[in-house]
């Protein structure tokens, strides 16, 4: 079984040898370490020592992560192609000002089509939203009809929603300024923003999963909590009129938000991945388990990639709630105050501890951690989601 599973951990396309480094990924390197210095040149100037370690640390990880998974490269040049328009058709506009108010951003938007249609926040983010969508009814569809390249345009959709979400999330950032640059911010600070995050992050880490794995079977699992996702967020944006650009508030005002906030969301988006492998897991093992005619993978291999998701998740978390007792402390003048998003972040924390204590000391697998992961998926939502709606405190500026 250990053979079976380290042939499934090859990326999809690509053969057991070792990786052999391309012309393209000298390139790479060359690339994103002279855009990422390029941008530390030219901005050094308006930058605090924080956000130089930041940028520095961003470009780092970026060049490395694209080096040991290829596909990145591919990713990272749609989206700073796609962002590299709209700043170019703000140009056109705006020149160099920098902040011109949002009635005239929204008559630009209104008028110039690929702005209008393409790649303007709004515009990209509905891409995106349709793209995911679409890609959880393709990939079921391949599930169902076992259809090699039903599967490929699913993922090709995924990858393509991905890209969209990630240039709306760039272009918005340069919006935010163009509005005025008090309201100018990376744009992680309220749940519009942080869900089109969460969207984007549980897709990249399905993908990197789907290649490990080399398949796509169940893609249209992780696809059903994207979607899900989608759906608030359109909610959010049509009733509440969410997707309009807000200046931060004051407390968010900080550095920390720029590393504590998407380190959160990749592990929201690890446990998301794995309760939705656990549900994999429970269908297939309720259908009876390993059969010679599976569309599912075997369950020796769903559990090993809920155990890594969740391992992988727990990581990032760790790290989340250390910088947010960081922030507080600066913030608010102490490490813990027992608010109620920190007493459930502790919870989700010592929940998904304690699954990686039992799987790691104890041996326990199969159907009961599965379902440990489900109702997991359940307690991280209430602390993303339901704290918010439904308790206050001091992260009461993230209310619905």
């Amino acid at each position: 079984m250990s053979a079976n599973l380290d042939v499934m951990r090859q990326p999809l396309g690509q053969s057991p040898a070792a990786r052999h480094v391309r012309s393209l990924d000298i390139l790479w390197l060359v690339a994103v370490l002279g855009a990422g210095f390029g941008v530390l040149a030219a901005f050094n100037q308006h930058m605090d020592g924080y956000e130089v370690g930041i940028l520095i640390g961003a470009t780092l990880s970026l060049a490395t992560f694209g080096w040991f998974w290829r596909s990145m490269q591919g990713l990272t040049l749609a989206v700073a192609v796609m962002s590299g328009i709209a700043l170019w058709r703000y140009g056109v506009y705006f020149g160099d000002q920098l902040s011109v108010g949002l009635e005239a951003l929204n008559a630009v938007q209104g008028k110039d089509f690929f702005l209008k249609f393409l790649v303007s926040s709004q515009s990209a983010i509905m891409w995106m939203s349709a793209l995911y969508v679409g890609a959880t009814f393709t990939y079921f569809l391949a599930l169902i009809t076992r259809a090699e390249y039903i599967g490929r345009i699913a993922s090709a959709l995924v990858w393509a929603a991905t890209a969209f979400g990630l240039t709306g999330l760039m272009t918005r950032w340069r919006e935010s300024y163009l509005i005025h640059v008090d309201y100018g911010h990376i744009p992680v600070s309220n749940l519009y923003e942080v869900f089109i995050l969460f969207a984007v992050i549980t897709a990249l880490i399905y993908l990197f999963y789907e290649g490990r794995f080399r398949t796509r079977n169940l893609g249209g699992f992780v696809m059903l909590v994207i979607s899900a996702a989608v759906g608030f967020l359109l909610w959010y944006t049509f009733d509440r009129g969410a997707n309009h650009i807000q200046p931060l508030v004051p407390a968010l005002n900080s550095y920390w938000m720029k590393i504590h906030v998407p380190a959160n969301f990749v592990g929201y988006g690890a446990f998301a991945l794995a309760a939705m492998v656990g549900v994999a897991y429970l269908i297939k093992f309720k259908l009876g388990g390993d059969g010679e005619n599976d569309r599912l993978p075997k369950l020796a291999v769903l559990d090993d990639l809920m155990y890594k998701a969740i391992a992988l998740g727990f990581g990032f978390f760790t790290v989340a709630t250390i910088l947010g007792a960081m922030w507080a402390a600066e913030a608010w003048g102490g490490y813990w105050s027992w608010d109620p998003k920190e007493t459930w972040a502790l919870i989700v924390w010592l929940n998904y501890a304690a699954w990686l204590h039992l799987r790691l000391t104890k041996g326990w697998r199969g159907a009961p951690m599965a379902w440990w992961a489900v109702v997991g998926l359940f307690v991280t939502t209430f602390a993303f989601l339901g704290v918010n709606m439904f308790l206050s405190g001091l992260h009461s500026y993230g209310t619905l």
